[in-house]
């Protein structure tokens, strides 16, 4: 087992060397590694930042529940029993004098409102349910629709559905994209390693003449193109850091302008880590390919 963790450091420090040997080849091929995989990171966390948006938007998420005039407290509190018992989530009771006085506050209204003779505003509920999808939206909605003393359910489901076909397109579109520039990764591996293997040809003829295995010839390429491909994910996640904070405050402000307080969420320790993972294993994929083909040719 020794002699085991004794090769794998061996092999992996000749593949720091390696990398370190010619830096400006290094650093190119790090930045197509790096742009390639900053296309698709960016895109998912764009995408991740447009459905909180569009979840939290105002109304999005909530159904609007209208009793009759008529409804009295004994009606009230059984819509609370029937939406504590249909777990509908959060909701929250709005009565009429309350949504009267919010009328009032608005701009232009305050006349409006002290002409009418009797306050004509129902009591209402405000609920924003646990499952977000439209379908299940759609669901609660028509239940809700049916229940004695409901006058009125609104639920612009119109919108959430083309918001929710809007997210499955990007995402779509995200991962046609992301399998692309991943082939363009493993290709970029595996031309290096081809290079490197050609280019060491007479030490690995000499190598297998004194005894070495396939393993400990090819351990070492391994390695490069799995920490090649690691070091292009670090660097891609940092492309994505970089470019959310220039974008920072352009967005913050334009949000301002529409009375929201959005801002874009940074890329999560877990996810940078997988990001240089995915880095890692598609370049160890290149690698595998490149020195099992090129490797032939000393058979």
């Amino acid at each position: 087992m020794n002699a085991w963790f004794s090769q794998h450091r061996a092999a992996l420090g000749l593949a720091f060397r390696r990398l370190l040997a010619s830096p400006l080849n290094t650093l190119l091929s790090l930045l197509v590694i790096g742009i390639a995989l900053t296309l698709p990171a960016f895109g998912y966390i764009a995408l991740d930042n447009l459905r909180d948006l569009g979840r939290n938007a105002t109304g999005v998420q909530q159904i609007s529940l209208f009793l009759n005039l008529d409804a009295g407290k004994k009606d009230v509190a059984e819509i609370e029993n029937r939406l504590r018992s249909a777990s509908a989530g959060k909701w929250r009771f709005v009565p009429r004098e309350e949504a009267l006085k919010r009328m009032q506050a608005s701009e232009g209204m305050a006349e409006i409102v002290a002409s009418l003779p009797r306050n004509p505003l129902p009591d209402a509920f405000i609920v924003e349910p646990k499952n977000t999808e439209p379908e299940a939206l759609e669901i609660m909605r028509k239940e809700i629709a049916g229940w004695p003393k409901v006058a009125h359910v609104q639920l612009d489901s119109a919108w959430i559905k083309r918001f929710d076909a809007f997210l499955r397109l990007g995402k779509l579109a995200l991962w046609m994209l992301a399998g692309l520039f991943a082939a363009g990764l493993v290709a970029v591996t595996f031309n290096t390693i081809r290079l490197q293997v050609m280019a060491q040809s007479a030490e690995i003829e000499v190598a297998r003449m004194i005894g070495a295995t396939d393993g400990f010839i090819r351990r070492p390429f391994y390695y490069f193109g799995a920490l090649q491909g690691a070091l292009g994910g670090l660097l891609a996640a940092a492309l994505v850091v970089g470019g959310l904070y220039l974008l920072a405050a352009p967005v913050g402000e334009l949000a301002a302008l529409y009375g929201s307080a959005f801002a874009f969420r940074q890329p999560a320790a877990g996810e940078i880590a997988v990001l240089a993972g995915l880095g890692a294993f598609l370049g160890w994929l290149g690698a595998q390919l490149s020195v099992s083909l090129s490797l032939r040719k000393f058979d």
